[in-house]
Formats: structure tokens, C-alpha cells, sequence
């Protein structure tokens, strides 16, 4: 689910309300087979500009049951990408959900760094008003400079994911 147009929007409430959902059609799909499930990204930071769009990680124990949630996750309309070039963190697209809100997901091991670094990132800044204002704010001018041009957006809000990454200690 690629973007195409680059929008930032101020915190919404209802972000924690869309997660729920999703989270509750996939606990009903595959929660037999999983740890748990993570909203990370933006919308799972209270105070947050974001891209409308939430970021989900299904957490499993390993590969061995990779297959089994591959398959239960494509009963309910998500297929399978691979991991896209980053280890541990298998991503899904669909196609006709217009009852959830814009998601990425991705299915990760426990033991991912992958998403190590998506939980410790999401839980610093909950803790850290002042790296959440400006992140925010370099996110609001990167969609203003970059509107139609998603990486040129992610190229410019990069130093400061790279400076905010070393403050809580990730790399």
C-alpha cells in the first residue's frame, strides 16, 4: 500500500479506535495463532502529526507458524508480500476493506529487530512531549515540501528519525 500523496494531519483520537478494529478482525482470523498485536507508528502516539494510516504489527513466536497465519490472513482478504527487503517483518496489502481505516501490516517474530525498534521508537516518544512536537513538526513542513513525492518526504524527516532513534537508544 504504497502512497501516493503525502498528507500529515493532526492527532486524531479516533486513530485508537480504527486500530481496535482492525486488531479485532485479525484476532478473530488468526488470534489463535499469534503473541499479540502492536499499533505502532504515529497514530499510536498520542499528541502526533501523522500520514492517516496505521501502523500494525502482528507479533507471532517464529517462522514455524508463518505459514499458518499467511493463510489465515488471506481468508480475510490480506496477501502476502514478503518482507520487502527488511528481515523479520513480513508485509500484507488487501484490497477492498472500506470498513477499516488506510493500514499497513506486517507480521514479525517476537525476536525482530525489526520490532524491537517499532515498540521502543512508538514507546520514547509517548514518554517525550518535546521529540513528539518536533517530530511533528518536521513531519508537517515534509508534506508541505514534498506533497507528491513520498520519498522525497521520507528523505527530509530522516536526520531527525536518525537524532530522535539515537535519544532512545535504538540505531
Amino acid at each position: 500500500m504504497r502512497t501516493r500523496k503525502v498528507v500529515v494531519l493532526p492527532y486524531d483520537i479516533a486513530w485508537r479506535t480504527a486500530f481496535e478494529k482492525i486488531k479485532n478482525e485479525l484476532e478473530e482470523a488468526i488470534g489463535n495463532l499469534i503473541l499479540g498485536i502492536e499499533h505502532v507508528g504515529s497514530t499510536s502516539v498520542e499528541g502526533m502529526s501523522a500520514k492517516p494510516c496505521i501502523d500494525i504489527d502482528v507479533i507471532i513466536k517464529d517462522h514455524s507458524v508463518l505459514g499458518e497465519v499467511i493463510r489465515g490472513l488471506a481468508t480475510i482478504g490480506y496477501i502476502h508480500e514478503g518482507d520487502l527487503g527488511i528481515k523479520d517483518r513480513e508485509a500484507f496489502k488487501y484490497t477492498d476493506k472500506p470498513h477499516l481505516m488506510m493500514h499497513h501490516l506486517y507480521v514479525c517474530p517476537q525476536n525482530s529487530e525489526e520490532l524491537h525498534r517499532h515498540i521502543a521508537f512508538r514507546d520514547f516518544l509517548r514518554n517525550n512531549i518535546k521529540a513528539v512536537k518536533k517530530y511533528s513538526l518536521i513531519k508537517e513542513k515534509a508534506a508541505e515540501l514534498f506533497p507528491n513525492d513520498i520519498d522525497g518526504y521520507m528523505e527530509y524527516k530522516s536526520p531527525c528519525i536518525e537524532e530522535l532513534y539515537k535519544e532512545c537508544g535504538l540505531k
